[in-house]
């Protein structure tokens, strides 16, 4: 994909700014939409929004003025001098947002999770040059998310961004979508051309933790926000939780920490290449015991093969588990990454001792190097 940076759509963003989308979850009424879009704008947002058609979970919530509210924001980013962004879940959403002068579209979780719906807006996006940000699904699925850029960019849609709104878990802890950065990093890494805003509105369901997330995307090298700001977030009409006031924006814009990708500083880069050093070092090593682990392994599958054994005896799996997670929550590792860790090393070693079991030294090999199909219905 091609792609044009957010810097270079039309609108000045100074190269040491971080990109900010602001405004209301939701246009409730005229005065509302102008003075939480104005009030962003004072904040320093570069970009106004406001929602207008709300997809939302059960039949009973606001579901957005509609088709009434664009001269709203409209006339908002007028006032402001900045272009505005609305969300769009349907051709006619893109037709009515497109009539009424809107700048930016973006695409939500919700649509980006279905591939008809994407479609559908790519089909009546095309020929026409306007930018174009896409959440990711609300579901985990990296693919799913690369699918709708790369059908939005195929309707010649080249001024087009992500944002990150984390992902909806059957039951939330601390944020309202869990912030599984491993999913955007991956991104970036397969599409180094492409610009991600972090929604940390979203992402945490809770105004009071959105300059921690907003910190953390700044320490990632993301590339700006999306936050909701609201005039009055306690009456809210929609998501009053995660909204702040401009104001309040401002302040937490203020305690941010910008950091840089790289500094040209002889000494910090000399003392930084010999950790990286030590690092590279490190992986080599646990890579070489992993794989001597292994080894271990496929000769107790043998053991176990010759004398009729199963491969899996529960009770030992048990103990060690356990025990293994604790020496790794001493080593100073968390307590999930620890868990996930043995288990993934536990599954490769079945896998091994699967292989061994059949008979077949290349099954181990055809096994680890399968890949599901993931379109099936």
């Amino acid at each position: 994909m091609q792609l044009i940076p957010i810097r270079d759509w039309g609108w000045t963003i100074r190269p040491d700014e971080h990109i900010l989308v602001a405004g209301p979850c939701s246009a409730e009424t005229e005065e509302q939409t102008l003075a939480s879009c104005l009030g962003a704008a004072q904040q320093g947002a570069h970009i106004l929004r406001a929602g207008i058609w709300k997809p939302r979970t059960r039949p009973d919530a606001f579901p957005g003025v509609g088709e009434e509210a664009l001269p709203w924001i409209v006339e908002a980013g007028r006032t402001a001098g900045k272009p505005v962004t609305i969300e769009v879940a349907s051709a006619r959403h893109v037709e009515l947002a497109l009539k009424a002068g809107v700048d930016i579209l973006w695409i939500g979780a919700r649509s980006t999770a279905n591939p008809f719906t994407v479609q559908e807006i790519a089909d009546v996006l095309r020929g026409v040059d306007v930018p174009v940000l896409i959440k990711n699904p609300v579901n985990p699925d990296l693919d799913l998310w690369i699918g709708a850029l790369e059908r939005i960019a195929m309707s010649g849609i080249s001024r087009l961004g992500a944002i990150f709104r984390g992902f909806s878990v059957y039951k939330p802890g601390i944020y309202r979508n869990a912030p599984m950065w491993e999913l955007p990093i991956e991104l970036r890494r397969q599409l180094p051309s492409l610009d991600i805003l972090v929604d940390p509105s979203h992402i945490t369901g809770n105004r009071s933790l959105i300059g921690y997330i907003a910190q953390h995307a700044i320490d990632l090298d993301f590339n700006g926000f999306m936050i909701e700001t609201h005039i009055h977030p306690e009456s809210a009409w929609s998501d009053a939780a995660q909204q702040l006031t401009p104001v309040d924006l401002g302040r937490t814009l203020a305690g941010l920490v910008h950091r840089r990708p790289s500094v040209d500083d002889p000494e910090f880069l000399a003392n930084l290449e010999a950790l990286r050093y030590d690092i590279d070092n490190l992986d080599q090593e646990i890579i070489r015991s992993l794989g001597q682990r292994m080894e271990v392994s496929r000769e107790i599958g043998y053991f176990k093969r010759d004398n009729e054994v199963t491969i899996l005896q529960m009770n030992r799996w048990s103990n060690i588990y356990e025990s293994r997670v604790q020496t790794a929550i001493r080593a100073g590792l968390s307590e999930t990454f620890a868990r996930d860790l043995i288990q993934a090393i536990h599954n490769e070693s079945i896998r091994q001792q699967g292989g061994v079991m059949q008979s077949d030294p290349g099954l181990i090999n055809q096994v680890s190097s399968a890949v599901p199909d993931r379109e099936v219905s």
